[in-house]
């Protein structure tokens, strides 16, 4: 090649980049604007519907890489089948295993500490013989896995925490919604209850500072509620039909606050009932005002 035209072709391939790298803060401005806050999903198969929401929010490369440990943490605390909607649909966490698992993670765990005997809540939820067949490593919380750490909370200040959360890669909340007689809810906040040890009826005491303390402590990557179908009274362990209603309806955000403030309007309730909802805002971990929010909904 002459040199005037090696100096022509380097003077326009410069330019080029001078152009591109110009236009990367407004490619960035135009990806945040087309981000949204919050995925809702309806639809007939849970396995469909988690997977739209995760597109929705971005696609799980966004949030799982090649060679994570993954937790998913899913509520497995009551000895009750999926149709009493008292513990997380298998049918959510194995879509999400699997998603996981196609982005390159190294494990997935699933697990929680349960209410009832494990040994029948694994089998009874369904989920651990779904998800060890969907390739995760499904295990029994082992009490010697706890570690002291510091909460740094308003309420809490250390507490027994799972270390197999602390030193995952990424976590992935999954709670069910459904009605609790103590906290009117349980979402997602609430589901952090399931990776602490020591005595839970301590948290119940002051239970709305105690939710938005373990939910600044544990910042999940994102939460997937799962309102397949919801638990409407006697909760949180259930066991009567007419009591569950099917929504056919996941909700995928990583914004806690944000996610449990649009799983509180399922309930026919405005979205800063819960006291943790606007205790969560108050604390900046989130925001509440759904009408503020970009909310990407899909029916399938």
């Amino acid at each position: 090649m002459k040199r005037r035209d090696f100096l022509k072709t380097a003077a326009i391939t410069g330019a080029a980049l001078s152009v591109t790298a110009s236009l990367e803060p407004l490619i960035g401005v135009l990806q945040a604007a087309e981000a949204a806050d919050l995925a809702v999903v309806r639809g007939p198969s849970p396995t469909r519907i988690v997977r739209a929401a995760i597109d929705g929010m971005g696609g799980i490369n966004k949030f799982i890489s090649r060679g994570d440990v993954v937790v998913i943490k899913p509520n497995i605390g009551w000895d009750r089948t999926p149709e009493y909607a008292a513990t997380t649909n298998p049918e959510v966490v194995v879509a999400l295993i699997g998603l996981c698992l196609e982005a390159g993670a190294k494990k997935v765990k699933v697990f929680d500490r349960s209410v009832n005997d494990p040994r029948r809540t694994y089998k009874q939820s369904g989920i651990a013989d779904a998800a060890a067949k969907a390739g995760a490593e499904v295990s029994h919380v082992d009490d010697r896995k706890y570690r002291e750490m510091k909460i740094n909370g308003q309420i809490l200040k250390t507490w027994p925490v799972y270390i197999d959360v602390i030193e995952a890669d990424k976590v992935i909340n999954v709670p069910i919604a459904k009605h609790h007689s103590l906290s009117t809810l349980t979402l997602g906040m609430k589901n952090w209850m399931g990776v602490i040890g020591g005595s839970r009826g301590r948290i119940h005491q002051n239970v709305d500072e105690c939710l938005v303390d373990l939910a600044a402590f544990f910042k999940p990557s994102f939460v997937v509620l799962d309102a397949v179908r919801i638990l409407t009274a006697n909760g949180p362990q259930g066991g009567w039909l007419p009591d569950v209603k099917r929504l056919d309806t996941v909700i995928v955000g990583r914004d806690q606050v944000a996610v449990d403030a649009y799983g509180t309007t399922l309930f026919g309730m405005k979205e800063g009932t819960l006291g943790c909802v606007r205790l969560g805002q108050q604390r900046r971990l989130g925001n509440m005002n759904l009408s503020k929010l970009k909310i990407k909904r899909i029916n399938l």
